[in-house]
């Protein structure tokens, strides 16, 4: 059941992926952290793989859409393969933060995110984001 799982969740990413692709080719796919972005496929896929699932997720909603969300910033990869195992969609993704609401405060060691919409405030804050933010603490 769950390779099931994974492989209509790689569906769903790789058909979302050869829509947004031709309009951007080369360039990857970006989403922000914490959104979701639709991807159209130009044909139905029958494998979806994200290659680090704690940046991003897929989900399929049909043959030929998938949901991608920014689970932690970072750059992995989303592969999607027809029937016959053909690749349709071999893409980087690109997870970032939303740059244009966001305020970052550091106190020498210390790092806090604020959201700014239109007052700031502390944002919500993912567990890769806490990683990240413990391990720029620490090499400083």
């Amino acid at each position: 059941m769950l390779q099931s799982f994974f492989r209509l969740a790689g569906i769903a990413a790789g058909l979302a992926a050869g829509f947004v692709l031709p309009a951007h080719a080369g360039a990857g796919i970006e989403v922000v952290m914490n959104q979701a972005k639709i991807v159209r496929l130009s044909r139905p896929a029958d494998t979806i793989v994200i290659g680090n699932p704690l940046i991003a997720d897929a989900s399929v909603q049909d043959a030929t859409t998938i949901v991608l969300t920014g689970k932690g910033f970072g750059v992995t990869n989303l592969v999607a393969l027809d029937r016959d195992g053909a690749p349709i969609v071999d893409e980087q993704v690109t997870v970032a933060r939303d740059s244009t609401s966001t305020l970052r405060v550091y106190r020498r060691a210390d790092v806090q995110t604020l959201s700014c919409t239109p007052y700031c405030e502390s944002s919500y804050k993912s567990e890769a984001e806490k990683t990240s933010e413990a391990e720029i603490s620490t090499s400083r």
